[in-house]
Order: C-alpha cells, then sequence, then structure tokens
C-alpha cells in the first residue's frame, strides 16, 4: 500500500519549499491522518491490524528521513544510497520497499535493508529495530554510540535505553517520542517541525 500519495500523475504529496514550515511539514501531517484513519477503523484491525500498524510506521520512517539532518562528512561516505535498515525480525514485509519504491531524500535514492548485527549498520542513516531482548538492545545501543545513525524501534521502553524515536500508540493511533540528547550526541538535527509532531521529547535517559 503506498502512502502519501498524490492525483496527479501518481506521485506523493509535493514536498513543498523546505523554506516555508506548513508546507514542508504537510507530508507528515498527512501521514499522521492516515494513520488515524487505518487504526480507528474496527473492521480494518479484526482483519489484519499489523500490516495496517506497520504501514503507518514505514510511512513515518520515510518522513524522519526528511525531517533529520545528518553530518556532511557522512552523506559523501555513503555514496548514492538513503538506506533504511531493520535489525531484527521483519515486521513490515513488503510494505517498507513499497513506500520507499522510487523515492529520494537529498538526491539519493532510498532503499530497504535488512541486516542482522549492528555491525552491518555502517551505510544505514536509519535503522529500525525489532527486538525483544533488552540485554541485546544495551549492547546495540552502546555499539552505536556518536555514530550518525538514527534509531527507530516500537520496544517498550526504547528512548529510555538511548533510542532516539520510539513509535507509541494513543488510542488506537501511531505516534512517536524522541530522545533529542541521543540524537544530539550522534550529531543528528531533528527539524523543529518534527519535534512539534512529537507526543513527547526527553532530553536525557532518564
Amino acid at each position: 500500500m503506498k502512502f502519501l500519495r498524490g492525483t496527479n500523475s501518481d506521485r506523493r504529496v509535493p514536498r513543498g519549499d523546505t523554506t516555508s514550515p506548513a508546507l514542508s511539514l504537510r507530508p507528515l501531517l498527512l501521514a499522521i491522518v492516515i494513520a488515524c484513519v487505518l487504526l480507528a477503523s474496527p473492521s480494518l484491525q479484526a482483519q489484519n491490524p499489523r500490516p495496517a500498524d506497520y504501514e503507518v510506521k514505514a510511512a513515518y520512517l520515510y518522513n524522519f528521513g526528511r525531517f533529520v539532518e545528518w553530518p556532511g562528512k557522512v552523506g559523501a561516505a555513503q555514496g548514492g544510497f538513503f538506506t533504511v535498515c531493520v535489525l531484527g525480525q521483519d515486521p513490515f514485509g513488503p510494505s517498507l520497499d513499497a513506500t520507499l519504491a522510487g523515492e529520494t531524500i537529498g538526491g539519493k535514492t532510498i532503499i530497504a535493508k535488512r541486516i542482522s548485527s549492528a555491525e552491518e549498520s555502517g551505510n544505514c542513516q536509519i535503522l529500525f529495530l525489532s527486538l525483544t531482548d533488552d540485554s541485546r538492545l544495551n549492547k546495540i545501543v552502546a555499539d552505536l554510540d556518536k555514530k550518525a545513525v538514527l534509531t527507530v524501534s516500537d520496544m517498550p521502553q526504547f528512548v529510555k535505553h538511548g533510542g532516539m524515536i520510539q513509535f507509541v500508540l494513543e488510542g488506537k493511533k501511531v505516534r512517536f517520542e524522541v530522545n533529542l540528547t541521543a540524537t544530539q550526541h550522534a550529531g543528528l538535527t531533528l527539524s523543529s517541525e518534527l519535534l512539534k509532531v512529537a507526543t513527547a521529547v526527553k532530553r536525557d535517559r532518564d
């Protein structure tokens, strides 16, 4: 299922002038609206709850890439691709690839990649962690310390373990919290427009 598509020539909603907060935030807000519609439908939840959930999260991952700034030297070193990685069991299925297909960020083609260890994350700009073991999570966060990789997960207490963005449910809506200290420690800059949409912005790991 495609997200953020427009009606003209089957293209996504225009990104707009990045100097205009109202226009640049529109795709992210649209993702939230889509989340509300998908997750508020009892029939859809009863038939297929998890794919709908992760289609919304895939759309968020795409938008996170547009509202986060990586250090210039990182982009130069990682070549012509903007890579969204999944570590652990993949909960997205084909929805992540479908959401990213044909899209670019900063002139780079976006691709999805599945990896089995943090050591493989060297070319990842965004890393979604799908884990259940807290001890493994702590080691991965430590291994990624000061690396310019945006870590995202829906694990409980993820931001308290040093993760950067954690998906949470507000009622039946997919939202997210931000650990601003962790992103700054890694040299990442989050747009103020992104922070406004977050349900909580934490400035430490406590």
